[in-house]
């Protein structure tokens, strides 16, 4: 399979590549997303893809797999290494949040990476049926957003040291400590572009 990639361009952002981890679930809809805006990004499936990102996307799709596939490639333990060092910064959606998280619950939870002070319950909003949009507001934006919650987890615990940007409910849904953002819903099926600026601000 041909690689494909954004070449680096200036888009107000730096020169930072983003990668987009591809082993599993919705990665396309991010690449696609983040070349509409004109920010070099590539897919990553192998420990040579990670090498050349400053940035990466862990995307939504089904936790066991993908937690199951970065360890098989290595990637799992990469990933840690270079966020314990400072050199990449992580968003992780959905399913993305739940392998960032340093505690997973409920049924069939994977092993997570445990980079942000969270506790996730997998698939705490519902199956696939009970899927639903809704309008929030992020901490510091007037203007609202509309997202997707696709069988999404719930954050149930945040540790001192996390920042709550949105909420939904009484429940967190996007949370940042350090250069780790996670959030339980997918911004990405509307095309939604905020949640990326602020990644890529971070």
């Amino acid at each position: 399979m041909v690689k494909r990639e954004t070449p680096r361009l200036r888009t107000g952002y730096g020169s930072a590549m983003v990668g987009v981890l591809a082993l599993h679930g919705d990665f396309l809809e991010h690449t696609e997303l983040l070349r509409s805006m004109r920010v070099p990004c590539r897919e990553v499936r192998i420990l040579g893809d990670l090498r050349r990102c400053d940035r990466l996307i862990i995307p939504g799709g089904e936790s066991t797999v993908m937690a199951k596939l970065l360890k098989e490639t290595g990637l799992d333990r990469e990933i840690q290494r270079r966020v314990g060092e400072g050199s990449l910064a992580v968003y992780g959606t959905c399913a993305g949040a739940i392998l960032l998280a340093r505690k997973a619950t409920g049924k069939n939870a994977p092993p997570t990476l445990g980079l942000i002070d969270i506790t996730v319950e997998r698939n705490a909003y519902g199956t696939q049926f009970q899927s639903f949009e809704a309008t929030i507001r992020l901490k510091g934006q007037r203007s609202p957003l509309t997202v997707a919650f696709i069988r999404s987890p719930k954050i149930l615990k945040v540790g001192k040291g996390i920042e709550i940007l949105a909420t939904h409910g009484k429940d967190p849904i996007l949370v940042r400590q350090g250069r780790i953002l996670a959030g339980t819903f997918h911004p990405e099926v509307r095309g939604e572009r905020e949640i990326h600026r602020i990644f890529l601000r971070m």
